[in-house]
């Protein structure tokens, strides 16, 4: 009887523990998910809202660590002034981990089409995306971009 019990307590905290870390995996997405439609639609502020805001940011990009939530703002902006810019990603390819209720990671390829209005370069990025969970809701705390081989 008591193995029984005992295995019955087991299962139930592997469901449990799953379910969390399912709805983790979920926030972490839509979290993503919303980071990128704010990004498509240029809209800075939004973007801003979604990022952790703490000087200890990160985001890793062109072989570059850029610290900061304003930093990262500032360098965004000047990506966006160029006639297109436009993150498509790949959510089908999209591969979230929760490592605990309040946290986790998206890892996900994605396309970058930036330039001129004719002809726009089409750059091809895998990109990891960290997220904790605040008192505010879900933000990103990292960006992890490396270009796709």
């Amino acid at each position: 009887m008591r193995a029984l019990l005992a295995a019955l307590t087991l299962l139930a905290i592997s469901l449990t523990a799953t379910g969390v870390r399912a709805g983790t995996a979920e926030e972490i997405r839509a979290t993503y998910e919303a980071f990128a439609a704010a990004q498509n639609a240029h809209d800075l502020k939004r973007v801003g809202a979604l990022l952790l805001d703490s000087p200890r940011f990160l985001w890793v990009s062109d072989g570059m660590s850029v610290w900061g939530r304003e930093a990262t703002l500032e360098r965004m902006s000047s990506f966006q002034e160029a006639a297109v810019w436009r993150v498509e990603k790949d959510l089908a390819k999209a591969v979230a981990v929760a490592l605990d209720e309040s946290s986790g990671f998206l890892h996900l390829p994605l396309q970058l089409v930036i330039g001129a209005s004719v002809n726009p370069d089409r750059l091809r990025f895998l990109v990891s995306v960290l997220c904790v969970k605040t008192p505010a809701g879900w933000r990103i705390a990292a960006l992890f971009t490396t270009t796709e081989k």
